[in-house]
């Protein structure tokens, strides 16, 4: 059976590269753990295409947070719903953009694994679209956002547009950007990915304007 994506609006503005986005390959994360079947991640970026000037420390050591584009930068409400799950308190842990830094990262990925979502996950927001109850979803979760930056509690009400939080690096992230996702259930072991897909951007290489879509790894796409 052919499942229609959900449709969800940019959760940011700015402009933003987009990586491991299920229109290149699916599961877009290598993985069906946790619903990441659809999954997809943004990177902030500058003018120039870039997330953050290399530097010597670029190649050698981990990057404070506070060097990347979109650290900071808002997370806004792809949907509206009712918010069911918010967890805060998880640190930011830096960039990592050379092999220096990000092999003893990958190492230590079987611990986090074992401590459970909150630390793959990282601070997050996860909104009940509300199709039949906040109990039943779909269900749309945005992932590493930053510590202390969160503006909702759960069982708030939100609207398309509205504030979450800010972009951070907390959890299982290599630098600062924001993980988008939605699933069948909030039983993250066991919970299944639903294809979704953007409304209303703009592709950064040629300047077309898409409707609804979903940008392919590596492709830098602005809000309209």
């Amino acid at each position: 059976m052919v499942v229609r994506p959900l449709r969800l609006s940019l959760p940011f503005t700015g402009a933003w590269r987009t990586e491991l986005s299920p229109a290149s390959r699916v599961p877009s994360h290598g993985t069906h753990t946790f619903g990441l079947t659809y999954a997809v991640d943004f990177v902030g970026i500058d003018a120039r295409g870039r997330s953050a000037p290399r530097t010597l420390r670029s190649f050698v050591a981990v990057e404070p947070p506070e060097r990347f584009q979109g650290f900071g930068r808002p997370i806004l409400a792809p949907v509206s719903g009712v918010v069911v799950e918010v967890h805060d308190g998880e640190a930011d842990v830096g960039g990592r953009r050379s092999p220096v830094t990000l092999v003893p990262f990958a190492l230590t990925q079987a611990s986090r694994l074992r401590r459970g979502i909150d630390a793959v996950a990282g601070n997050r927001v996860v909104i009940a679209m509300e199709a039949s109850g906040p109990a039943s979803g779909p269900f749309v979760s945005l992932l590493h956002l930053r510590r202390g930056s969160l503006r909702v509690r759960s069982g708030d009400r939100v609207e398309v547009g509205e504030q979450l939080a800010e972009c951070g690096g907390s959890g299982n992230s290599t630098e600062p950007h924001l993980h988008l996702h939605a699933t069948d259930s909030l039983d993250w072991p066991n919970a299944s990915g639903l294809p979704i897909e953007l409304s209303g951007y703009r592709q950064l290489a040629d300047g077309a304007l898409v409707d609804r879509g979903m940008p392919r790894s590596g492709e830098r796409i602005a809000s309209l």
